[in-house]
């Protein structure tokens, strides 16, 4: 952050105006703009009540120690605030969430008190306009216990340079049979919205799922991946890495297929279709 300005905040912005603002156009042309800066919280003490909804409502075991999809969470506002600043010419709430990359360095305690940094990072071309990576850290004093890598895709915004090919991420679709049934309630985006805080109306109203192309409400990708990471919680290590693309929406209400099994690296795991055919969520676990 030595070579970045740093925006020190008194706290976490609240999601619901950031949101109001996301869904504004944004009016010029020419390449797409992201903030330079560094956004900062200092001092945060989680909600121990909303850690312990949060981890009911994923369907993790409640434990002395958070889930590192948690401290996604925990940093998730300042995306938001970053994107919608007056230096990004990317909304947020246009914006696709299509990879996210994650490293828990140690366990990290619900009563610890953390400090949050996001920047954004690596704007470049895509064949269907720009992707961006939004970089989190959360540290205990200066000590890194996560840090996460957000990658998201702007539809139609313009970046200079060559697109890279696309390469397909994790275990190939229909490689596995699920070994699990999960069956998705249409009242599961306000359940994760009250303890997540993402107010993204295309998550609990049809109409606002319709103006975005989508017929019906659809899941959280993070509750999606939380969820696929909650099934595997009694296998993984203290630290480890979990890569996950999310390869398409499921519509609410859904019912969905889940598998994994162990690789010669760690763990390789899917989200996909009752039958396994196709997937809605990609992921690999590795110490």
């Amino acid at each position: 952050m030595a070579d970045r300005e740093v925006e020190l905040l008194a706290g976490m912005p609240a999601l619901g105006p950031l949101f109001a603002k996301a869904v504004l156009p944004r009016p010029g042309k020419g390449p797409a703009r992201v903030p330079g800066r560094t956004a900062v919280v200092v001092g945060i003490q989680p909600d121990p009540s909303r850690l312990a909804d949060y981890d009911r409502v994923c369907g993790f075991t409640l434990r002395d120690h958070v889930p590192p999809t948690w401290l996604h969470v925990l940093t998730f506002p300042l995306h938001v605030h970053l994107l919608g600043g007056p230096d990004s010419t990317i909304r947020l709430a246009g914006a696709v969430h299509v990879a996210n990359r994650m490293r828990l360095h140690r366990p990290v305690a619900g009563s610890e008190v953390l400090d949050a940094a996001v920047r954004v990072e690596n704007l470049r071309p895509h064949r269907r306009g720009a992707q961006l990576d939004v970089i989190s850290e959360v540290r205990v004093g200066e000590e890194l216990v996560w840090d996460g890598v957000s990658t998201y895709l702007a539809p139609g915004a313009m970046a200079d340079g060559v697109p890279e090919p696309e390469a397909e991420a994790g275990p190939a679709a229909g490689a596995h049979r699920p070994i699990a049934t999960w069956r998705l309630p249409a009242d599961l985006g306000r359940d994760y919205r009250r303890v997540s805080g993402d107010p993204n109306p295309i998550h609990t109203s049809r109409l606002a799922a319709r103006a975005f192309g989508f017929a019906r409400p659809i899941a959280h990708g993070m509750w999606t991946y939380a969820h696929l990471l909650a099934a595997l919680e009694p296998r993984l290590p203290s630290a480890y890495v979990v890569e996950a693309s999310f390869a398409r929406p499921i519509l609410l209400p859904a019912r969905v297929g889940a598998w994994w099994q162990p690789d010669a690296a760690g763990w390789s795991a899917a989200v996909t279709s009752p039958d396994g055919a196709k997937p809605y969520l990609l992921a690999t676990v590795r110490p």
